[in-house]
């Protein structure tokens, strides 16, 4: 949905998102609008001028006067900055959601700046051969390398972990955080031809939904193997939020069928790059990757973040 034209009567543009018109489309009569949501990508708060000259009616003529942008359907693009409404109005701070790489576990590829899924055996460790040595996952003596997950086997210690609260250094972080400020529920959003969203255990989730974009839509609830709420009360060496701190949520990803057996999508849709080979005597090998983000956004406080992340495979 969006606002044409501010100039003089406000005119509304109004669109079914993708996954609305499938609904509508069964014809069923089960289609019901349920929910909305409220965004404001477009506009910049600092244009408010409280020093015009032509006095406080001009003070947000600017904002008024932006431009906004036609409605498009693609669910996937939109309302990425969401309206709120909190019963307390005298909040200083909003709760967001950061990357936890405090732990080496935790932490992305030193020199790619993303999180790498060796989507196959071969990619992970030659499937664990002594004998060929070309694979990037693990060094010479067989430890994974910070910032890769093993995408076929789910095997490595190594996850993705992000953390939600208040990221201030002006509240103790042993102080509470207030119950509608913390996140019981999070959607994980992932491109379904590369990817599935794994536990640190390895199990494979089940996503409510694939959208036309073949994005897979997981929602992850407190109390599940994915979101933890964050016990810790001041330890700064292992917490990422300075401030009062609300839940966590850790997963892995278990590379698709499509990128675990075929390069046909990193010829499609990535590049060519080398990384180090796990033999001993050095060298590197040459790998295929794809670049894609996950996103993770708070149902409640609609914080997001998008989390970079590269699939790799052995050319």
């Amino acid at each position: 949905m969006a606002f044409l034209d501010n100039s003089g009567d406000i005119i509304l543009d109004v669109v079914l998102t993708d996954h609305g018109r499938k609904i509508l489309a069964k014809g069923d009569g089960s289609f019901q609008i349920t929910k909305f949501a409220l965004a404001d990508e477009e506009i910049d708060y600092s244009l408010y001028n409280k020093n015009h000259p032509s006095g406080s009616s001009y003070y947000d003529l600017e904002i008024l006067q932006t431009p906004i942008l036609e409605a498009f359907t693609n669910n996937a693009s939109s309302v990425k900055t969401r309206l709120l409404t909190y019963d307390n109005l005298e909040l200083l701070f909003l709760p967001v959601c950061i990357l936890n790489e405090r732990n080496n576990n935790t932490k992305r590829h030193a020199t790619k700046n993303a999180f790498l899924v060796a989507v196959n055996a071969e990619t992970e460790d030659n499937d664990g051969s002594t004998s060929t040595t070309t694979g990037v996952a693990v060094d010479s003596s067989g430890a994974i390398i910070q910032g890769f997950l093993r995408g076929e086997t789910l095997a490595s210690e190594n996850y993705i972990q992000v953390d939600q609260g208040l990221n201030t250094t002006e509240i103790s972080p042993k102080r509470k955080l207030d119950d509608e400020l913390k996140e019981t529920s999070y959607i994980v959003q992932m491109d379904n031809r590369l990817g599935k969203l794994a536990d640190r255990e390895g199990n494979e989730a089940t996503p409510d939904y694939i959208d036309d974009d073949n994005i897979a839509y997981y929602t992850v609830d407190l109390g599940d193997t994915f979101v933890t709420e964050i016990l810790e009360d001041g330890n700064v060496t292992t917490e990422a939020i300075a401030g009062p701190r609300g839940t966590r949520v850790s997963f892995k990803i278990k590379s698709s069928m499509d990128t675990n057996t075929s390069s046909f999508l990193f010829t499609e849709l990535g590049g060519t790059d080398t990384l180090p080979k796990r033999d001993p005597g050095g060298g590197n090998s040459n790998v295929l990757f794809i670049d894609t983000n996950v996103r993770i956004t708070g149902v409640k406080t609609g914080s997001i973040l998008d989390v970079p992340v590269r699939y790799i495979r052995l050319a």
